[in-house]
């Protein structure tokens, strides 16, 4: 079986342009989801920088997205170096307590 056999048409909207995709059916719900945070997206920098065109909202969204993205995957990183950092100073105290 073929990746494309698993595959399921959606059709979508993003700022007012209806695109038909295949996505994954475990996938489809996290698809709707970020293009609803997408269209949102969309609509907020309307309101805030009204009289652009559709392509330069579309293009905030994108630069907002991936530094959201960027931050994200940093805290994940900064967590991780936290966690570390704590399960080392756990074995230093176990050892002077044991």
């Amino acid at each position: 079986m073929s990746l494309e056999e698993n595959l399921i048409p959606a059709n979508i909207m993003i700022a007012d342009r209806h695109f038909r995709i295949k996505v994954e059916p475990a996938d489809e719900e996290t698809v709707r989801h970020s293009i609803k945070i997408i269209n949102d997206k969309v609509m907020e920098f309307k309101k805030t920088f009204p009289g652009k065109d559709m392509q330069d909202y579309v293009s905030m969204v994108l630069i907002w997205f991936a530094t959201e993205f960027k931050a994200e995957a940093t805290s994940s990183l900064d967590s991780e170096t936290i966690l570390e950092k704590l399960n080392q100073l756990e074995a230093i105290i176990d050892s002077e307590l044991g």
